[in-house]
């Protein structure tokens, strides 16, 4: 598709009784992919919005809207039904990878320890919860106070963010890591080698494929866009 704008801007918006900041093409503003206004809470977040339209030159490439696309997720699915997204979140937290561990006489096992129960014991006591641990595959549910608490969590945010800890959840397997990478001094190469601790572990005893190290790499971007969302959403 041809470039067919000349000027990005960005000014402050308002849809029913939210205000926000909405980018705009030759002074009009953009909608989403479902016809929405396409309204984010910070202007932080509008301004990469705008840099992504800024960047292209006279032909449009629609796979650098990674933003966009997040963002427009966000409004479009999330947003009119935050319960919903909320209950597609929260099995993350009761299958969380973090909770089910090697036996303790397996060499992996002490990696485990190291790696995951700082993040587990980190969120148990910022949210006043208790994981169950497990050794092993079968499942073990979490006390019902701690998915109660982590829901009440996830009630407190903004669709984007809820948006972006989704994404978060579903490539680390773990909402744990995805709590963690929404706080400000959030490490994304720390996460992600937690995330992928197990696969890690594999590589080393008997090596990396070349297309498998490829698909990571798309994966960690996915992670690290989501991570970026979510901090402009509540900058």
């Amino acid at each position: 598709m041809k470039r067919f704008y000349k000027t990005v801007t960005i000014a402050p918006a308002a849809t029913g009784s939210e205000e926000g900041w909405c980018v705009q093409l030759d002074a009009r503003p953009i909608k989403t992919a479902g016809g929405r206004p396409q309204v984010v809470p910070t202007r932080a977040l509008a301004e990469a919005l705008a840099a992504e339209w800024e960047a292209q030159g006279e032909e449009i490439d629609p796979r650098d809207f990674v933003t966009r696309d997040l963002v427009d997720f966000a409004l479009d699915a999330v947003a009119p039904d935050t319960a919903g997204a909320i209950a597609e979140i929260l099995p993350y937290a009761d299958t969380d990878t973090l909770c089910y561990r090697a036996d303790p006489e397996e060499a992996i096992y002490k990696r485990q320890l190291a790696i995951w129960e700082p993040l587990l014991s980190e969120t148990e006591a910022r949210l006043g919860v208790r994981f169950a641990r497990v050794s092993g595959i079968l499942h073990r549910a979490h006390p019902d106070e701690t998915l109660a608490r982590i829901k009440a969590e996830l009630d407190g945010l903004d669709p984007v963010t809820l948006a972006a800890l989704r994404m978060l959840a579903s490539l680390a397997a773990s909402l744990v890591i995805a709590l963690a990478a929404l706080r400000e001094d959030a490490d994304a190469q720390g996460l992600w080698r937690a995330a992928n601790l197990e696969e890690d572990w594999q590589v080393e005893l008997w090596g990396e494929d070349a297309e498998a190290a490829q698909n990571r790499q798309a994966r960690f971007e996915a992670f690290q866009l989501a991570m970026r969302v979510a901090r402009l959403a509540r900058a």
